[in-house]
């Protein structure tokens, strides 16, 4: 099958437990911080010890600030599709425009015959066609809606509200006549690995192209998703570090270009986040442009494709590997310059105070310009910018929240100030404990750098000892500050909010500010040629 040429989109699938009802909405807020694209959540409104799907969006959308959120796949028989159209409408208005709605015909029959809802045979799941009319037809505002339908119907009703953006309907299809749906109705196409193994992809694809064209669409206005089930038996398989090549195969050979992982983790939607998906990504870059510049043959095909055979990379079961990936196969682009590059610092300090002399920071031994670097070994560094990107995500995020806190702080009045100062304290215990977590991933990332990873590149290459030693230096003066800022939290919740209290968090929130982002911006000018050189030792 073709790559569709869409963009990769990475996500997670939570689940909403009753029992743990905040751990999904936490790994949310993780996810939304890591950098991934989607948060799903499963739809089975008949088992108890699950929360309601949107209910759980709800509060996810609320929680976060970028991550697009979706139901993977919304149960139509127990959801009727104008209720849903309306719920997803809502959502997206209050969400920025964040949500993506997934359906599903149903399963589970007698769960859901239980719950009161319809039995459907496959002749009648089918008609999902008549719901994704309904629902399409309610998000356009206007004028009363008639649709007739055996199962969906609209007899006047009166359309709205419409969607914050254009919301498109991804399919979760099994079956060949759900399959010819998606490709004749829907946005896209969402199987999951237990269901719909790898090498059952491309034989489903072929189902939904075909119906695309014969609806008179091309199959490209279809994306083409993937829930994830890592491990034995499952895809993808072996180590993080060896995802990328894998799904980067499906994104080439079958078109699939949105990956939803399983995860109950928060390292391991970090990991996803900060090294499956940037290398996934540059391996599909990577590709295209090289098909793209490849000679064409006689009958308009690309003829690079072919060359050299397909190989398996060990451990992925029935996944073509494009032949650029082929270990038997030299690849010309796997050796280039240093592509990796540092985030410069700010432009502007935020505190007139000042911790240490930049001017006298060391430098490192300068990198060969005729070096080049095999595209594996520029991971620990790319990698490293990520996790940087990481912290400064999540110290843009306590700026905010920093900033929530002294709004409140400027706001009681009148008869409510009791009141309002209950909230205040509320506001700045919740700001404490993220002010926790932020400064523990910080720490974490600081010892892990200078108790294995210094020490590694201290011993590959002596010349970078003076380096070393500062960055270490600026390691501790950092932590000195997150400690100071724990101290000016409890002091600004004892003084309840008193402007000298508020003026000491705001100097040392914006001390931290630029300290941490001149380090980072330093560490990783010096850092990342030797990482790409030296690798990790890990």
């Amino acid at each position: 099958m073709p790559d569709y040429g869409h963009d990769l989109l990475f996500g997670a699938v939570l689940v909403p437990s009753a029992g743990h009802a905040d751990d999904a909405v936490a790994l949310a807020r993780v996810a939304d911080r890591a950098g991934l694209d989607l948060v799903s959540v499963p739809d089975h409104p008949y088992r108890p010890e699950l929360l309601d799907a949107w209910m759980a969006l709800a509060v996810i959308a609320a929680s976060t600030t970028r991550v697009r959120v979706f139901p993977n796949v919304a149960n139509l028989p127990l959801r009727p599709p104008a209720v849903l159209a309306r719920t997803a409408a809502g959502l997206d208005l209050l969400s920025g425009g964040r949500v993506e709605p997934g359906l599903g015909a149903g399963s589970y029959w007698d769960a859901i015959a239980a719950d009161g809802g319809p039995r459907r045979s496959p002749d009648e799941a089918v008609r999902a066609s008549e719901a994704i009319d309904v629902i399409r037809a309610l998000w356009r505002e206007g004028q009363g809606v008639r649709l007739p339908g055996e199962h969906y119907a609209l007899d006047g009703a009166t359309a709205g509200p419409a969607p914050a953006h254009p919301i498109g309907i991804w399919v979760g299809a099994v079956g060949p006549r759900m399959l010819k749906l998606t490709g004749a109705t829907a946005d896209g196409w969402l199987p999951s690995v237990p269901h719909v193994p790898p090498r059952r992809l491309a034989a489903g694809h072929q189902v939904v192209d075909e119906a695309a064209v014969a609806a008179g669409r091309a199959p490209s206005e279809v994306r083409r998703l993937y829930n994830l089930s890592p491990g034995p038996g499952g895809f993808p398989q072996g180590p993080l570090d060896a995802w990328p090549e894998q799904l980067a195969a499906l994104t080439l050979e079958h078109g699939t270009s949105g990956f939803l992982l399983p995860a109950h983790q928060p390292a391991l939607l970090q990991g996803f986040a900060a090294e499956v998906a940037p290398a996934t990504r540059e391996l599909v870059t990577v590709e295209r442009k090289r098909t793209a510049h490849a000679p064409r043959s006689a009958d308009g095909s690309g003829a690079a494709r072919g060359r050299g055979g397909t190989g398996r990379r060990p451990g992925v079961a029935d996944v073509p590997v494009p032949a650029a990936f082929a270990p038997d196969r030299p690849r010309a682009a796997s050796f280039e310059a240093l592509t990796v590059r540092p985030t410069p610092p700010p432009d502007a300090w935020r505190s007139a105070e000042r911790l240490w002399d930049e001017s006298t920071r060391p430098v490192g031994p300068p990198a060969d310009p005729e070096r080049r670097y095999p595209r594996r070994e520029q991971e620990p560094a790319r990698n490293l910018v990520a996790a940087h990107n990481q912290l400064r995500a999540d110290l843009d995020r306590l700026r905010e929240v920093v900033r929530e806190v002294l709004a409140d702080a400027l706001a009681p009045g009148g008869a409510r100030a009791e009141i309002q100062r209950l909230s205040l304290r509320q506001n700045s215990w919740t700001l404490g404990a993220y002010c926790a977590s932020y400064c523990r991933i910080t720490t974490l990332h600081h010892t892990r750098e200078d108790e294995d990873l210094f020490p590694y590149l201290r011993r590959s290459d002596p010349r970078l000892g003076e380096v070393l030693d500062r960055l270490t230096e600026e390691h501790h003066v950092i932590q000195v500050l997150i400690e100071r800022i724990d101290r000016e939290l409890v002091a600004f919740v004892r003084e309840e909010g008193g402007e000298q209290a508020r003026g000491a968090l705001q100097a040392a929130i914006d001390l931290l500010t630029d300290a941490l982002l001149s380090h980072l911006a330093y560490e990783e000018r010096e850092l990342i040629e030797p990482m790409a050189r030296l690798g990790t030792g890990w």
